[in-house]
């Protein structure tokens, strides 16, 4: 019996190694070789080295002189642990209250419509991006709180637009980290 089982043994152990270690091991540095700065988090960098965030995860703001990304679906934040959609569909009575409550104090503060995405949650809860028309939307808070010119504001915008993938995929869209790291002067 031995001996029948012998090559069974042998060939599990063989293919454990090459499909449980070799193989996960050699894609992993096949990504770090061909892309570097994803295979690591796609991590965001001060001058000094240290880490401020990733620009694949959305990270709250506190303060008037910030842009803010949409609201976490995350129950604590903005918690990458955490991440996950709502679950409540377009005819649940939270969801509505929540966003109906949500653009009432906005458009109070405001006096302009508010776009969706300030008031509705990505399918992850942790979308680093809002739309170009939610960037504008918050300009004039921000003017205020710093002190700065509202057409100076609307250019940093422009600048941080990114565009359709190869022109035709995704909607345009603003990084919220690195449009606030560059309004802070630590960023490109």
């Amino acid at each position: 019996m031995l001996r029948e089982l012998r090559p069974a043994l042998v060939l599990l152990a063989l293919f454990t190694a090459l499909c449980g270690l070799g193989y996960p091991l050699l894609m992993t540095e096949l990504g770090r070789a061909l892309f570097p700065v994803q295979a690591e988090g796609s991590l965001i960098r001060r001058a000094d080295g240290s880490v401020v965030g990733s620009a694949l995860i959305a990270q709250g703001f506190v303060g008037d002189g910030y842009f803010q990304p949409r609201p976490s679906a995350a129950g604590n934040g903005y918690d990458a642990g955490a991440s996950s959609g709502s679950n409540l569909g377009p005819t649940s009575a939270p969801l509505i209250n929540r966003v109906k409550n949500e653009a009432e104090r906005l458009e109070a503060s405001a006096m302009a419509p508010v776009p969706v995405d300030m008031v509705t949650t990505s399918g992850s809860g942790l979308d680093p991006h809002i739309t170009p028309e939610a960037a504008r939307y918050q300009i004039p808070r921000i003017a205020r709180a710093r002190g700065m010119e509202e057409a100076a504001l609307r250019a940093l915008v422009d600048r941080h637009t990114e565009g359709r993938l190869l022109g035709v995929i995704g909607e345009p869209r603003v990084n919220v980290l690195l449009l606030n790291l560059t309004l802070d002067g630590q960023g490109k």
